[in-house]
């Protein structure tokens, strides 16, 4: 939709500045896509090594950027589990650089996999092809800056990167001794990664404005905005993978072994900022009273306390995300597998769940019964990441309930399918 002389459009108003940055930024990535899409495999995957690399040898300069995005934030009172989101230590700053070198080593998607063959001496091919430039916005957590970048060079993807105010000293920094300088010592144009200089909420409304530019954004923050930015896109055309909203389940069913549950909470715990952290306990009435000990002493050891019954909140409020009760998980007694899948069903986000129990029947009745993204059987629902799960960096984790990619989305589902017809021979 055109803008008015004040940049206003029929949906979220930015201003004319704002969506310049943005607009500049867009067509700078496209105007490199085809240096990415056309690079060897060997140069993507040189350009991930020099990363990881380059990563490393810069470490101090990183810290440093990332010390003074924290300082800020916190001066400017961000909340302790938002904080330990935007924080880069020397541990995970080592962990980033792994996650590049693994990427590297990943497989490329064959670009051209033969389907059938045609009447006529034809053949049927699948050719999968770069979007050409993918946009992300994404708050507080800078190493989702060479996430959603390592994946989109993966993908032969050109990108536009938008972070919040907090993170972007450290996401800039990253940008310019990192992934730029990488890029450029692989051959491949560094203007394929565009940093939305822009500290304006409105720079993430202006990226989802752009589908001639930017057809597809990925989208990552808290579950309001996230699919306030997910409706302005789709009134523009631009598609979106978003991740709005978190917390995972766990059902002690019946048959639960008492360690186990609380090594699950234990495991569950282990960080408070992050969606796929335990967030709703159902406990089976029968057995509330044995397990409750074990559980209680798990949330003390981690500093979280329960949110008991009769809640002043949903059942599936979730607290991970909400800055004042963060360190907080909800606690309620089901009277049967069955209650306890019908709330994780209807009454959670539907990123995960999991059950505690040693019965294999009540196991396959709850994998049967729960729809959501994942789902775990004694394991804890923090291995719902694409790191964890498929040993690469993930761009989000989609909860989509329709056909695509769900669930942690790597470099390969990045891609469009291009049905091409040829002769046989060929």
């Amino acid at each position: 939709m055109a803008r008015s002389s004040r940049g206003e459009t029929e949906g979220t108003a930015v201003s004319d500045e704002v969506a310049k940055a943005v607009e500049e930024c867009a067509r700078a990535a496209k105007r490199a896509a085809p240096s990415l899409a056309t690079a060897p495999a060997e140069a993507i995957d040189a350009a991930l090594k020099a990363m990881a690399g380059r990563l490393l040898d810069s470490r101090e300069a990183v810290l440093e950027a990332n010390r003074a995005d924290v300082a800020k934030s916190r001066e400017e009172g961000m909340s302790a589990g938002l904080l330990d989101r935007l924080t880069i230590t020397e541990e995970r700053l080592t962990g980033m650089a792994e996650q590049l070198r693994l990427l590297a080593g990943a497989p490329h998607q064959e670009r051209s996999v033969p389907v059938s063959t045609l009447d006529g001496g034809l053949q049927l091919v699948e050719r999968r092809r770069p979007v050409g430039v993918i946009g992300a916005n994404y708050e507080a957590r800078p190493n989702v800056t060479v996430d959603v970048a390592s994946q989109l060079v993966k993908s032969r993807n050109a990108g536009v990167l938008r972070t919040g105010s907090a993170a972007l000293g450290s996401a800039q920094r990253l940008l310019d001794v990192v992934i730029a300088p990488a890029l450029a010592e692989a051959g491949i144009d560094a203007d394929v990664i565009q940093l939305v200089p822009r500290v304006e909420r409105e720079a993430a409304a202006a990226l989802v404005q752009l589908p001639s530019l930017v057809p597809l954004v990925i989208l990552r923050g808290s579950g309001e905005s996230t699919r306030a930015l997910a409706t302005e896109a789709a009134t523009h055309g631009v598609r979106t993978l978003a991740h709005a909203d978190g917390g995972g389940v766990l059902y002690v069913d019946k048959a639960a072994d008492k360690e186990k549950v609380r090594s699950l909470v234990d495991n569950s715990l282990d960080r408070l900022g992050v969606c796929n952290r335990l967030n709703l306990l159902l406990i089976h009435s029968e057995v509330h009273d044995e397990v409750w000990p074990a559980i209680s002493d798990a949330l003390g050891e981690r500093g979280v306390k329960p949110s008991l019954a009769p809640h002043e909140h949903a059942i599936g409020y979730e607290w991970a995300l909400d800055s004042d009760r963060e360190a907080t998980v909800t606690v309620a007694k089901v009277d049967s597998l069955t209650d306890a899948v019908r709330i994780a069903n209807e009454e959670t986000s539907g990123l995960a769940a999991g059950i505690a129990t040693e019965d294999a029947a009540a196991a396959d009745a709850f994998f049967d019964g729960y729809t959501g993204t994942g789902v775990f059987w004694n394991a804890p629902t923090r291995l719902l990441d694409g790191f964890k799960l498929l040993a690469v960096p993930e761009t989000g984790i989609n909860l989509d309930k329709v056909p695509g990619p769900r669930g942690p989305v790597t470099y390969t589902d990045l891609y469009v399918r291009q049905y091409a017809v040829l002769p046989a021979d060929r």
